[in-house]
């Protein structure tokens, strides 16, 4: 049985105002005031739409946001993993400056709905609760689902990811709710991530009175890093970006200090220790500057894996069911679901609403587009315990 669009449409008002109420509830991912509010009124909303669910765990944090585990039993024998992050990038009184109006109309005649976090992604919450009462509402079979609500995923998840990566073992198919990708694209394919702090020690010294008594850390550190970004191989997937250097004190003292930070994408589950090793091996002229660097290869990457493709194969399917076509996309930005991927379960990202400007000022959705991938979800969740058992 597929669960029709129409069951969607006709609650599309409040699902909208489902996901803008949890955009009021601002979530700054360095607050742990807001972040705790923000997730008990998140826990509120789907007891209310859901009822209580069948296994509740809160694990707690003491400077991030929780993590909620939410477990629904099913009828049938697999296990599906969704996931979701209630944090967003946007410090508190965001949402009283926020400029966009509520909706409005853009250039492609298509309404819009904006608001911060809302595409990033308050609105993936809402559908990710709708989709499981379309379930119930249809007595639709379906599998047992485990929700995961976490609140650190814009800093790299690096409280919750430990719990994703146990439920995505036992899970037999996951879904993350983060917006698709331009065209309503869901995502098969993300790269790893590895962000590279650099600090260069130097001698300071006069510049104009004693310059051969110095040892600059900048210009040491610039040596470095152009050393560095030629190890990018853009046809590989492989991207290097010195995107932070600061150093100095004064532009008449040879700098004693200057540090940089590096952003590396990449496809290949085993370059990080490649990079680490070419890394290791540059040199600069002045050797009385000392360089230090400390790696953290955060999300590892998510490839396009056959049981990837067997699930996208499976959600299309479901999509052209449903009268629609479905196209998936391989994107440069993490994830969740990357740590769901490393661990080898099958995963689709992407299965919020259609829109964009994720991180900036005119972040929106496309309220047409939620139906669409409210039904979706769950028509893929039924799929998967009804062919995947």
């Amino acid at each position: 049985m597929t669960i029709p669009e129409s069951l969607a449409k006709d609650q599309l008002d409040q699902i909208l105002k489902d996901a803008m109420e949890l955009v009021e509830r601002e979530s700054p991912s360095t607050s742990k005031a807001h972040l705790d509010e923000t997730l008990d009124g998140l826990l509120a909303l789907t007891r209310e739409r859901l009822g209580e669910p069948d296994h509740f765990e809160r694990l707690p944090h003491e400077d991030k946001g929780d993590t909620a585990v939410l477990t629904y039993n099913g009828t049938q024998d697999a296990n599906v993993l969704l996931v979701g992050h209630y944090d967003t990038v946007w410090p508190v009184g965001t949402m009283a400056e926020w400029n966009p109006p509520a909706v409005d109309a853009s250039e492609d005649q298509r309404e819009r709905l904006s608001g911060p976090g809302l595409y990033d992604m308050k609105i993936g919450l809402a559908q990710t609760i709708w989709a499981l009462k379309l379930l119930n509402d249809s007595d639709t079979p379906r599998p047992t689902v485990t929700v995961i609500f976490n609140g650190d995923e814009e800093i790299g998840s690096p409280t919750s990811s430990p719990t994703i990566r146990a439920h995505a073992r036992e899970a037999t198919a996951a879904f993350v709710m983060e917006a698709p990708a331009a065209g309503g694209k869901v995502k098969v394919g993300r790269k790893g991530i590895g962000n590279i702090q650099v600090t260069a020690t130097g001698i300071e010294a006069h510049a104009g009175l004693e310059p051969e008594k110095g040892a600059s850390a900048i210009t040491g550190l610039m040596e470095w890093c152009l050393e560095a970004v030629k190890l990018a191989d853009p046809d590989a997937g492989r991207t290097i970006n010195v995107g932070l250097i600061e150093g100095g004190t004064s532009a008449n003292v040879t700098a004693g200090r200057a540090t940089a930070t590096l952003d590396i994408r990449h496809w290949d589950k085993e370059e990080p220790s490649l990079i680490d090793a070419s890394l290791d091996r540059i040199s600069i002229s002045d050797e009385r500057v000392s360089i230090a660097v400390d790696r953290d290869w955060g999300r590892p990457p998510m490839p396009t894996t056959k049981g990837i493709k067997r699930l996208f194969a499976l959600l299309k399917a479901e999509a052209e069911a449903m009268g629609r076509e479905l196209d998936s996309a391989k994107v440069g930005g993490g994830s969740d679901a990357n740590f769901i991927a490393d661990e080898g379960t099958p995963v689709i990202c992407g299965m919020g609403a259609d829109g964009g400007g994720a991180h900036a000022r005119h972040e929106f959705i496309y309220p047409d587009s939620v139906p669409f991938f409210t039904t979706l979800l769950a028509n893929g969740i039924a799929a998967v315990g009804r062919e995947w058992s």
